[in-house]
C-alpha cells in the first residue's frame, strides 16, 4: 500500500473501521465533502496536526498513513487491534440458533464452503499468521453462526461441528494475543457446540481451549481437574477403541493438564500426567495432526520443556531442547508450534542468565513464526528482560525484533 496517494490511504483505513464519509467527518469536526475531496486527492493532506487527528479516529500509526513501517509500533497491523476485537466479540454475542428457534434462520453458506473455510483458519493458525486470521474471523464466525441454524436434518451435525471448531479456532488465537476473557467465551461456547456435534472427541478438544483460557486468567487449578476427568472419559481401552483421533485428542488433555499442574507447582502430578501422554504418543506411533493437535512424541518433548519453565527449572528445559527434541522430528512441526517452543527455550535461557541465548531464540521463532514472537504478552515480557540485563547496547538484531515489537530498548 505504500504506493498509494494518502487519500486513498486514508480512505482504506476508513474503509477497514466500517466508518461512513459522514461518521469520519463528523469526528473529524470537517464535512463531508472535505472528506471526499482528500480521499479523492482532490484536496491536499499537509498539516500534521490534522494528520495526527485524522491518525487518531482511525486508530493506526500516522506513519501507516504517510506509507512508512511505524516508527515503533506493536505490530498491530499483524496482530489485533482494538476495532478488530470489538468485531470479534460481537460476532461472539450472536444468538444465531435462538433466533432462528423464532424465526426463519438466515440463509446458510453451503457446508462444503464452510469446511474449506475452517480448514484455511486452521492452517493460518497453525502457521502463525495471527493478524491474518483475527481480521477473517469475524465473518468466519457469522458464516459459521448461520449455518448452524439454517442446517437441519443430517447437514445439523456437521454444521455444530464446523462451528465447534471455529470456536475453537478463535480462542486460540485470542488467547494467544492476551485476550483471555473473549478466549474463554469462545472456549466455552465450542463445549456447547460440541454435546450437540455429538463428538466426544471435538468436546475434549474443546476442553482443553477452555482449560488454556482458565490457565490464562490465572484459575489452574480447576483447569487441571477439568482437564484429568475429561481425560479420564476418554481415555483408550475398554468400550473407547484406542484409534488415532482419539489418543491424539487423550494426549492432549493430558499435556494441558500437565501444564496446568505446572502452574501451581506440582511437580508430581506433572511427571504423572507427562507420562500418560508419552504412552500415548508411543502407541500413536509418530507426530500427526489428528483433530489439529499436533500431538506425538516430539509434542511431548516440547510440553516436557515448557512445564520445566512454568516449573522455574529453565536449566531443565534447556537440556530438554538440547537432548530430547531431534532435530529432523522438530523440524516436521508446523510452524506456530515450533516458535512456540523457541519462546518456551527463551524463557528458560532467561531463568538461568543466559540472556544472549534467550535471545537468539525470540530470533530464531521470529524467522518462524512473526507473529508468536511480535504479538504475544509472554514473548514482550521476555523480551524486556533481555533488554533489561544486556550490558551496552543490545546486538542490532535483537535491537531491531525488540523496535518491531514496541519494547523500549
Amino acid at each position: 500500500m505504500d504506493e498509494l496517494p494518502i487519500g486513498r490511504r486514508v480512505a482504506y483505513w476508513r474503509g477497514r473501521r466500517k466508518m461512513s464519509q459522514q461518521v469520519f467527518a463528523d469526528r473529524l469536526g470537517k464535512s463531508k465533502s472535505w472528506v471526499d475531496k482528500v480521499e479523492r486527492g482532490v484536496r491536499r493532506l499537509d498539516k500534521f496536526s490534522v494528520l495526527y487527528e485524522i491518525a487518531d479516529i482511525l486508530q493506526v500509526d500516522v506513519q501507516l498513513l504517510l506509507g512508512k513501517d511505524p516508527e515503533r509500533r506493536t505490530d498491530a497491523l499483524n496482530c489485533i487491534d482494538q476495532v478488530e476485537v470489538q468485531e470479534i466479540r460481537a460476532a461472539l454475542e450472536r444468538y444465531d440458533s435462538m433466533s432462528a428457534y423464532f424465526d426463519a434462520a438466515p440463509y446458510p453458506p453451503p457446508l462444503a464452503d464452510m469446511r474449506k473455510a475452517a480448514t484455511h483458519a486452521w492452517l493460518t493458525y497453525q502457521y502463525g499468521r495471527y493478524g491474518m486470521l483475527t481480521r477473517a474471523l469475524p465473518k468466519l464466525l457469522r458464516d459459521a453462526q448461520a449455518a448452524d441454524a439454517g442446517f437441519g436434518g443430517d447437514d445439523a451435525r456437521e454444521a455444530a461441528h464446523l462451528l465447534g471448531q471455529v470456536y475453537q479456532i478463535a480462542s486460540s488465537v485470542l488467547r494467544k494475543l492476551g485476550e483471555c476473557d473473549l478466549a474463554w467465551l469462545a472456549a466455552d461456547r465450542s463445549m456447547a457446540v460440541a454435546q450437540r456435534a455429538d463428538d466426544p472427541l471435538l468436546a475434549g478438544i474443546a476442553t482443553t481451549r477452555v482449560c488454556n483460557a482458565l490457565v490464562a486468567m490465572g484459575r489452574p487449578r480447576p483447569a487441571l481437574e477439568l482437564n484429568v476427568t475429561i481425560a479420564n472419559r476418554l481415555a483408550p481401552g475398554g468400550s473407547n477403541e484406542a484409534s488415532p483421533d482419539r489418543l491424539s485428542v487423550y494426549g492432549m488433555l493430558l499435556l494441558q493438564g500437565a501444564m496446568a499442574a505446572s502452574r501451581i507447582g506440582d511437580s508430581a502430578t506433572v511427571d504423572d500426567l507427562l507420562g500418560g501422554a508419552e504412552e500415548a504418543a508411543t502407541l500413536l506411533g509418530g507426530d500427526h495432526n489428528h483433530y489439529w493437535t499436533s500431538f506425538g512424541p516430539t509434542n511431548v518433548e516440547l510440553h516436557r520443556a515448557a512445564a520445566a519453565v512454568e516449573l522455574g527449572d529453565g536449566g531443565r528445559a534447556v537440556e530438554i531442547h538440547q537432548q530430547r527434541v531431534p532435530e529432523p522430528a522438530f523440524s516436521g512441526l508446523l510452524p506456530e508450534r515450533r516458535a512456540h517452543h523457541l519462546l518456551d527455550i527463551a524463557r528458560g535461557f532467561a531463568q538461568v542468565g543466559d540472556v544472549a541465548n534467550a535471545g537468539d531464540m525470540l530470533l530464531r521463532g521470529d524467522r518462524l513464526a512473526p507473529s508468536e514472537i511480535r504479538c504475544r504478552p509472554i514473548a514482550h515480557e521476555v523480551m524486556s528482560d533481555i533488554l533489561r540485563r544486556t550490558r551496552g547496547a543490545p546486538p542490532s538484531p535483537i535491537a531491531e525484533l525488540a523496535e518491531h515489537m514496541g519494547v523500549g530498548v
